[in-house]
């Protein structure tokens, strides 16, 4: 069993937020607390952009999150997941910075600034920690190495291009490829509003052109991509996917598999 202090009461019940994470661990400032804490959270916390589709307003402030993703059992996309864990972190005593991003682009580049929120941890050592990419680092990255970090069959590595540095990740036996570039300046809820209503509204946004849910599970990750349930498994990552038919095939697999139930028709 695990004890919270009160003051950690005074911003944000932590206790419920660990609950809704299923986590019973460590609460020390730890490198090893600040892993089993992402772990737990990217397993219980879908990566998803069904308010997007539903009609429903994201706010970006603490309680607000906190309403959505603990008491209302929801997950989000990265300005909702990684700014309700750093509340989550900063209640707990962890040194938090939400940090600006682009993502990488299929043809080359990188988004605009704002694109993604990641976060970084500090600690005797800087950690880069992000429960909001979708499928990407399971544990957190030491920010000021530029070794190969390995993660199973995945490998990580944070290349410096100044001013920029730059999250590369490669699959066993592929070549590398770049996620996202980033500096290490902090920044504020206010910051990534307008582009977090980008994402919400123009057809341009990937957000706004499928429906996604996707969590990790204890050897894989499972996601909904429209109608599409694709489930990978193992150090192979096996895949297998399912067509599903019916409006009641969805809401079932969203209720089963990530625990949600929407109150707003998804526009699917």
């Amino acid at each position: 069993m695990f004890f919270v202090p009160l003051c950690f009461f005074v911003d944000m019940n932590v206790e419920t937020y660990l609950k809704r994470i299923n986590y019973t661990g460590s609460l020390a400032v730890t490198p090893e607390t600040l892993r089993d804490l992402q772990v737990a959270h990217l397993k219980a916390v879908p990566f998803e952009n069904l308010s997007i589709h539903a009609g429903e307003a994201i706010v970006l402030e603490e309680e607000a999150l906190f309403k959505k993703i603990v008491d209302q059992r929801r997950g989000g996309f990265c300005y909702e997941c990684n700014g309700s864990f750093a509340g989550l972190l900063r209640a707990l005593e962890f040194q938090v910075e939400m940090l600006a991003a682009g993502v990488a682009r299929r043809d080359g580049g990188f988004g605009p600034v704002f694109d993604h929120m990641a976060l970084c941890v500090t600690l005797a050592e800087r950690w880069l920690v992000d429960v909001g990419f979708g499928d990407s680092f399971l544990e957190p990255l030491l920010l000021d190495s530029r070794d190969e970090q390995v993660q199973g069959t995945r490998s990580f590595r944070i290349d410096a291009n100044d001013p920029y540095l730059i999250l590369m990740r490669r699959n066993e036996g592929e070549d590398w490829e770049p996620q996202y570039r980033f500096t290490l300046q902090p920044f504020g809820f206010p910051d990534y509003e307008e582009m977090c209503r980008f994402h919400q509204t123009s057809p341009e946004s990937h957000f706004t052109q499928n429906v996604i849910c996707s969590r990790v599970t204890e050897d894989g990750r499972i996601t909904l991509s429209d109608m599409r349930l694709v489930t990978t498994s193992g150090p192979q990552r096996t895949r297998q996917e399912q067509m599903l038919t019916t409006r009641e095939e969805y809401d079932q697999v969203l209720r089963e598999q990530f625990g949600i139930v929407m109150k707003n028709d998804i526009d699917l």
